[in-house]
């Protein structure tokens, strides 16, 4: 292992060993999910979205968590330390989670790939698998890994991967600086990236070749869908494949779209956009608030 990144994995290791700057509250209600997915949290990054991940963790809780891949970034902890506290508080949170009970996969994806020389073992109660499988309440069974594995980019051009990596977290300083200019007037959080995606064609079709490839995969190896990260786009798709009806899932990211995927406990599974989220919640909180009647007119 490169002796920065290790550096660096020492580092967040000596973080984690203290307890949380912000810790967990204990008024807030929980939503219960039997599953949970997140990915691309890209922890040791400016662009990170550490506030809104930690109210995420807050506000739920699952029997089994997914961490599908891009959870640490290696590539930019290799270039320059950087680990603040919101993003010790989320390492915490996920290891408190493991105590309590929750049963904690971790796939190491391309930007955290350090870790996947520990597949097999467990840490803290967190299994590192190079992949898993997955059963829903309602019988259904689902690949569960990464997906760089199938980035044509990351396997015949890893240099221009990195290129890509550095013009990628370019365009979200930018996105951070918007959405604090955003915030300032009152308005919810909006991705940049994300808009772009939807507006470029190139990037439409690459997403959408993505996963068709991804779906395929999960065909030849008999299984009912693909649970899978690292393109940073929260989407739900089938595809038919040998006349099987083949699921396509991805649980997004932390960095711009705030994604999560979960199970219900009827197998239910449902893609969930915190922001969106906290905009709800906050529209209930005013009309709670609003109609509350003042000191004059009780």
């Amino acid at each position: 292992m490169d002796q920065t990144v290790l550096a660096g994995i020492n580092n967040v290791a000596d973080f984690v060993a203290r307890e949380p700057v912000s810790p967990e509250p204990t008024h807030h209600e929980r939503a219960e999910y039997r599953t949970i997915w997140i990915s691309d949290v890209h922890l040791g990054t400016k662009g990170c979205n550490a506030d809104m991940l930690i109210d995420f963790l807050d506000r739920t809780d699952s029997d089994t968590m997914y961490l599908v891949g891009d959870i640490i970034d290696g590539w930019r902890l290799k270039k320059k330390f950087y680990w603040p506290s919101t993003h010790n508080d989320i390492v915490w949170r996920v290891m408190k989670r493991a105590k309590r009970g929750t049963r904690i996969v971790y796939i190491p994806g391309n930007h955290d790939e350090m870790f996947r020389q520990f597949t097999g073992l467990n840490f803290g109660g967190v299994e590192i698998r190079r992949a898993a499988f997955h059963d829903t309440a309602d019988g259904r069974r689902l690949m569960v890994l990464h997906g760089d594995e199938f980035d044509a980019v990351m396997l015949s051009q890893r240099w221009l991967a990195f290129v890509g990596d550095w013009a990628y977290h370019a365009a979200m300083q930018l996105s951070t600086l918007v959405n604090s200019v955003r915030k300032a007037l009152g308005l919810p959080y909006w991705s940049l990236s994300k808009a772009a995606k939807h507006k470029v064609k190139n990037a439409v079709e690459f997403i959408g070749k993505y996963e068709e490839v991804v779906a395929r995969a999960a065909d030849e190896r008999g299984v009912d869908g693909v649970v899978c990260g690292h393109i940073h786009t929260a989407e739900s798709r089938t595809f038919e494949h040998n006349g099987r009806q083949i699921e396509y899932w991805n649980d997004g990211d932390w960095v711009e779209g705030c994604n999560a995927l979960v199970e219900h406990h009827d197998g239910r599974m449902e893609i969930l956009n915190w922001a969106d989220v906290i905009a709800e919640r906050k529209k209930r909180e005013q009309a709670t608030s609003s109609s509350e009647p003042t000191l004059e007119a009780a």
